[in-house]
């Protein structure tokens, strides 16, 4: 038998646009604008498993681990944009972060939302790919009730990974499957039960807020400039040449050759200027830190 989903809090109608084809373009847009107003109150709300979220995958990934990211449709393809943006904003190999979607890359360009019902395939993926004790795997289902998104969290619990939730309904309506729990519920859509919309919205904005939250914990980022950036063309060179200027007082040539000469390592070249190291003593006492600039500069004999 078919399961009604009807009570869930991300299906029901929304009153308040109940008259959405009778508006005019201004009013569509003006209507948006207080309804993604609730995004910001839902995050609010599920701040402490958010934290528990950051510290609990650092911890992991420190030790080894790697982050998994599984959902259908709008879901997985957010999990999977998140992913893709980890190693150019934080030059992490290509397989510490990673996506998964139902369907597979094909999945991201042609609606394989079909897909979602099968838990099996979930749990395939989860086995597939040899999740083991050591990583964190999010599932990510507006709704909460996605099975392939279900049947991934089973396999990976039960090859002891860290579980992460991350659904758009209130427990009351879907319990808790996971060790951690983030429900962000931003109400009724406009257009009933299309959670590309707030729904969407919110779960790109907990991924954001996780991602980065780890990666701060992990010493990518010095202060809040991301100095583990891969400089990989000319807009992520500017951006590193422009951090070494602002950090070190050196002019652009000056940056440019510590970059060279650093082999286009923000992190490194900033270590070798402030303790007037070379890199290869730079690169061992960034790692001898787990690559944490903060820790390596406080085992300097001088400061920047």
């Amino acid at each position: 038998m078919l399961e009604k989903r009807g009570h869930l809090l991300t299906e029901q109608a929304n009153p308040r646009s109940q008259n959405l084809d009778q508006l005019s373009s201004q009013e569509i847009v003006e209507l948006f604008n207080r309804e993604d107003a609730q995004t910001l109150a839902a995050i609010a709300s599920a701040k402490i498993p958010l934290a528990e979220g950051i510290d609990t995958t650092a911890n992991s990934l420190r030790q080894g681990g790697r982050l998994y990211y599984i959902g259908a449709g709008t879901s997985g393809r957010l999990g999977v944009l998140d992913a893709a943006e980890c190693p150019p904003t934080f030059c992490t190999p290509p397989e510490l972060v990673q996506g998964i979607i139902a369907g597979g890359a094909g999945a991201l360009v042609r609606s394989s939302e079909d897909l979602e019902d099968r838990s099996e395939d979930g749990a395939w993926a989860i086995a597939e790919r040899h999740i083991n004790s050591l990583d964190v795997v999010v599932g990510i289902t507006a709704g909460g009730t996605t099975p392939y998104v279900h049947g991934a969290l089973a396999e990976a619990r039960r090859r002891g990974a860290k579980t992460i939730l991350i659904a758009c309904v209130p427990v009351e309506q879907v319990p808790k499957a996971a060790d951690i729990d983030i429900r962000l519920p931003v109400g009724p859509e406009i257009l009933a039960g299309s959670t590309r919309l707030k729904a969407g919205t919110v779960t790109k904005m907990a991924l954001n807020i996780l991602s980065t939250g780890v990666m701060v914990r992990l010493g990518k980022v010095y202060g809040n400039r991301m100095v583990d950036v891969a400089v990989t063309n000319q807009k992520l060179r500017d951006r590193a040449l422009r951090i070494i200027e602002d950090l070190t007082n050196l002019n652009r040539d000056e940056a440019a050759q510590l970059l060279a000469q650093s082999g286009s390592k923000v992190k490194l070249a900033l270590l070798m200027h402030w303790g007037g190291l070379s890199a290869s003593q730079s690169n061992d006492l960034l790692e001898s830190c787990q690559g944490n600039l903060s820790i390596a500069l406080s085992k300097l004999t001088t400061s920047p």
